[in-house]
């Protein structure tokens, strides 16, 4: 009798561990993880590696900064998680919307790394971006089957906010490059590029290359775009300097080295940083 009982209590411990750890496990957010905990097995092809960290909702703290001490934001990251592509009107009444696709570059879409100098300049604050891997060759797929690449870009930003704190509330907003989708030995399918290649497609040797309406596909130029990105910071830990928010960017898409009009993409998604004083 006392063996049936001993058998019996343990069969029920047993099962309350089972179920507090289902329970454990269903209520736990894989993402909210710190990816350090992580082995390499853990994240190799799962696509967690092109997530930003994150903050709990309770880091409502603010930070306050001295005019004068030189700081700077490090580790800061941007991951897409929407794109859409600004289209051409139905008619001239309408104005262009953004039309919303899938973006097809799935684990590698994500600035990262991102560092830059941080200063407090006639009570507000200037963030200059210095370097860090702050660029990353997109495509998107739009509704009717359309694919426009671009380059996602945080290169020589220069944004501004309000205050001289960084609290829950700061919003910075600025200007930044984006560099050519294309690099100068990119081959188009006609097999033209900017150094190599040839000089005109091989069908239009009758034309001697040089018509004026084929001189925009013959002739390859290396052009930058220019961007403008708006950050809003949501959480703050002052503990650790680390904060997280939502960025929202307008960029130029590739122009095919001035083959083609570039169009207005808009992306938004996540942001995190960390500031330390320098």
């Amino acid at each position: 009798m006392r063996r049936l009982r001993s058998l019996l209590q343990t069969a029920v411990a047993l099962c309350l561990a089972a179920c507090l750890t289902l329970l454990t496990a269903c209520s736990s957010d894989p993402s909210k993880i710190d990816l350090a905990d992580r082995t390499y097995d853990d994240i190799h092809n799962t696509g967690l590696a092109n997530d930003c960290p994150t903050l709990p909702e309770s880091a409502r703290d603010s930070i306050s900064l001295n005019n004068g001490t030189k700081y700077s934001l490090q580790e800061m990251c941007f991951h897409p998680s929407a794109v859409a592509v600004k289209g051409e009107p139905t008619n001239k009444r309408q104005e262009a919307q953004f039309v919303e696709g899938r973006i097809l570059t799935r684990y590698t879409s994500s600035l990262d790394s991102v560092y830059g100098d941080l200063k407090v300049s006639d009570s507000s604050l200037v963030f200059k971006e210095q370097g860090g891997i702050d660029f990353q060759p997109i495509t998107v797929l739009l509704p009717g089957g359309e694919e426009i690449p671009f380059t996602f870009s945080s290169k020589e930003l220069l944004a501004t906010a309000g205050g001289t704190a960084i609290t829950t509330s700061s919003d910075f907003k600025g200007e930044y490059r984006t560099p050519s989708y294309r690099t100068s030995n990119f081959l188009d399918p006609k097999g033209r590029a900017l150094t190599t290649g040839v000089e005109y497609a091989q069908g239009l040797v009758a034309l001697g290359g040089d018509d004026d309406e084929l001189e925009s596909e013959n002739v390859k130029r290396y052009i930058d775009g220019t961007g403008t990105m708006t950050f809003s910071i949501t959480r703050v830990d002052s503990e650790t300097g680390e904060f997280a928010g939502v960025f929202t960017a307008v960029q130029p898409s590739d122009s095919d080295m001035g083959g083609r009009e570039p169009v207005d993409v808009k992306v938004s998604g996540e942001l995190y940083g960390r500031l330390e004083q320098a």
